[in-house]
């Protein structure tokens, strides 16, 4: 379906919502803030099962002899084995070894790939393909494909369900072809909650029929549709740090500094998107969100058995991490006490959305160990589930044993500030059960 075909720039692929009346930004277009509530919305993934939709994130399509080794030439993982019907978790990175930007890389053919790395690291996988030695072609599929996550403990029944078909034999990070009603999609078993879980992708034509039938048939298993207020909640929970949420693409770092300013004087509004932070850690230098793949946990990806950009700052940071990402538990007395500041006589302390802040930008705190800055805690968020307000932070290492006490600052300049203990705990914070053995599960 075209954006002709709804009155609202809504995210593409999905049927118009009943019932639903308030909407917000995402990619290029509009989705619904919620649906059933965000209370119950939120238990899905542990309880029954959820569809979202990601249809407008940016997704590329390369082809050719060298598609392979272009992606082995950015990004650390290890492409000595990458058989079709494969999907490997990419970390693009500056030569300093800064993040530009991450997601998944799938093997649809022997010289065909796809990657959503998003438009915050596009750019650069086009900027290498325009001065490099590469036999391939980029196209950008964004709009004609979609993408749906059905995620939740009842998510492999479901799909067996609704499309007469076993799941079983598909592996973590692989992907193979299924069909509902003779449409056909590809199903990538990942698992963005931390649950058993599948992201089908398809063509953009078949994708509102797709969608009402895993909605017809997930009546029966507590299906729910996840909105924009809820989805981000998983990704604290099951630690997926997030581009423009969690860490800024590093656009700016020297070493891809004219590039990337190319890139922000081409797209202003991607870079105002991208570069946007709020909080109590007020800075002008946006370099202190840039991160590497080590300070946010994905050093398991990076495998030096070859040359790709930044390779010698990565092998130092895995040498000599400086940070180490933590689940953040903020005490729930100090917590209550900004909400109650509403209701006493004087001035109150800034208002704390739930269950999270609005996405658009970096919220980051700050976090100080004796009075000391330790790190800069984002995507604070209430879980109803673990019944806590927990968030993320790349902290120094020395402060990233299970149990430490930390302050947050909660509050911006010009707002009545509240030191708010917390104690870091693992991340991810939820069980990890993507990995389940789905042929011990019942039919």
């Amino acid at each position: 379906m075209t954006r002709d075909d709804h009155s609202l720039p809504i995210v593409r692929a999905i049927p118009i919502p009943k019932g639903v009346n308030t909407y917000t930004r995402f990619a290029d277009g509009f989705e619904p803030w919620e649906y059933s509530g965000w209370l119950d919305e939120s238990m899905s993934w542990k309880d029954t099962c959820y569809i979202g939709n990601w249809s407008g994130l940016k997704k590329q399509r390369v082809t050719g002899p060298d598609a392979v080794r272009l992606f082995s030439d950015l990004v650390g993982n290890s492409f000595g084995s990458f058989p079709i019907g494969q999907a490997k978790h990419i970390s693009a990175c500056t030569p300093t070894g800064l993040l530009l930007g991450d997601g998944i890389l799938m093997r649809r053919g022997e010289e065909e790939v796809v990657s959503t790395l998003g438009r915050n690291a596009m750019w650069w996988v086009e900027a290498q393909i325009e001065d490099g030695d590469y036999d391939v072609a980029s196209e950008d599929v964004t709009d004609s494909e979609y993408v749906f996550q059905v995620q939740g403990p009842n998510s492999l029944a479901l799909l067996e369900e609704a499309s007469g078909e076993s799941f079983r034999d598909i592996k973590f990070m692989w992907f193979a072809e299924r069909s509902i009603d003779g449409n056909p999609f590809m199903a990538l078993r990942q698992g963005m909650a931390g649950e058993i879980g599948f992201e089908l992708l398809g063509p953009a034509e078949t994708g509102i029929a797709i969608f009402e039938r895993i909605l017809a048939v997930g009546e029966s298993f507590g299906i729910r549709r996840l909105g924009a207020r809820t989805k981000m909640i998983n990704h604290v929970e099951a630690c997926f740090p997030t581009p423009s949420v969690d860490y800024m693409p590093a656009w700016f770092d020297p070493s891809v500094r004219d590039a990337g300013q190319k890139m922000a004087d081409a797209l202003p509004a991607v870079a105002q998107f991208f570069f946007t932070h709020r909080g109590s850690h007020v800075t002008d230098d946006v370099s202190d969100f840039f991160y590497s793949p080590v300070d946010l946990g994905w050093q398991r990806t990076l495998k030096f058995d070859h040359d790709f950009v930044g390779r010698e700052a990565l092998e130092e940071k895995v040498a000599n991490p400086r940070r180490q990402i933590v689940t953040l538990v903020w005490n729930e007395e100090d917590v209550l006490d900004v909400h109650a500041s509403l209701f006493r006589e004087g001035e109150s302390y800034q208002y704390m959305e739930l269950p999270r802040g609005g996405l658009g930008c970096v919220w980051g705190d700050r976090v100080l160990r004796e009075g000391e800055q330790v790190g800069i805690t984002t995507s604070r968020c209430y879980s109803y589930f673990f019944r806590q307000m927990i968030s993320l932070c790349p902290i120094a290492v020395e402060c990233a044993e299970p149990g430490t006490e930390v302050d947050v600052i909660w509050g911006e300049p010009g707002f009545k500030r509240k030191t708010i203990r917390a104690t870091v705990a693992p991340a991810p914070y939820k069980t990890d059960n993507r990995r389940a053995d789905l042929s011990a599960l019942p039919s």
